[in-house]
């Protein structure tokens, strides 16, 4: 009997443990999702310039970054007179609403999180002259179950991550100084405490124009990690950005942390890539 108690104890703190962990990778995304919104959210009138700000997670979950990275937005759309419309629905993404912005941004959407419909809403928007600006995991995903957004939107596949330690200072090389962009920023940059990610392929071999890339040199990598790759052959590009059919695509994988939107230079880089993107700078 005493047994038998002892056992059914042991059971209880492992059945407890085991939905105690699952909890919590789940609160952290580390254990993808698969939802799915249908019906897309009221969305205003906007009498100014308009962004549409995206941030649903389906898979990891940046906690910190998403909110300093609309804080960011937030002040940029601010000084440039422009609207923002924040949401994590992803209905949003149809013809009817994509049509009223001028911008789209993904702060950090991970996991895939867009119906068929709505894939082909956005690539078609895009296609015919959007403007869309990816941060972080919005290209750091392994798990993206749409390859036109990874071969083509992005343009290369996320392979991994600093690990060892998973923070770093590094140094990050203006490869482009495009005016309003990247002209303001010094080389190297020195870019304290990030996450640093590695692709399986360069963008520039698809003729993406690659902006920054980083100095391997000034941070240590292990080269195979448990999450992956964190360097790469050749160059190591970090921010680019390319032409989507009449659209204009601007990403960089810089991002992971919430102080880094604080930076006057990635602000300024990031209001820039909007400005590029399709959004009238202010008078």
């Amino acid at each position: 009997m005493v047994l038998k108690r002892i056992l059914l104890g042991v059971l209880v703190v492992f059945i407890g443990g085991a939905a105690f962990s699952y909890y919590q990778l789940r609160s952290l995304g580390l254990i993808p999702r698969a939802d799915y919104e249908t019906q897309a959210p009221e969305v205003p009138a906007f009498t100014r310039p308009a962004i549409l700000v995206h941030s649903k997670t389906n898979g990891f979950i940046h906690k910190e970054a998403i909110p300093a990275g609309k804080a960011m937005l937030q002040r940029i759309a601010d000084e440039n007179g422009w609207e923002l419309y924040f949401t994590d629905n992803a209905a949003i993404h149809n013809t009817q609403d994509l049509n009223k912005f001028q911008a789209v941004v993904w702060n950090n959407v991970s996991g895939d999180v867009l119906t068929t419909e709505q894939r082909a809403a956005l690539k078609t928007w895009i296609e015919n002259g959007g403007g869309w600006v990816g941060l972080h995991a919005s290209g750091g995903d392994p798990s993206y179950q749409w390859q036109w957004y990874v071969d083509e939107l992005i343009g290369a596949q996320f392979v991994g991550h600093t690990m060892a330690p998973q923070f770093q200072d590094a140094h990050v090389l203006v490869a482009e100084s495009m005016p309003g962009i990247t002209a303001h920023l010094e080389t190297p940059w020195v870019v304290p405490a990030e996450e640093w990610y590695a692709f399986a392929s360069n963008p520039r071999d698809k003729g993406y124009e690659i902006l920054l890339t980083l100095d391997e040199s000034s941070y240590i990598t292990k080269g195979e990690t448990f999450f992956g790759q964190d360097r790469m052959e050749g160059e190591h590009p970090i921010t680019w950005r390319h032409l989507q059919g009449e659209g204009r695509v601007f990403y960089t994988a810089i991002g992971h942390q919430a102080a880094t939107y604080s930076i006057p230079g990635f602000q300024r880089m990031v209001s820039g890539a909007l400005s590029w993107v399709g959004m009238p700078t202010a008078p």
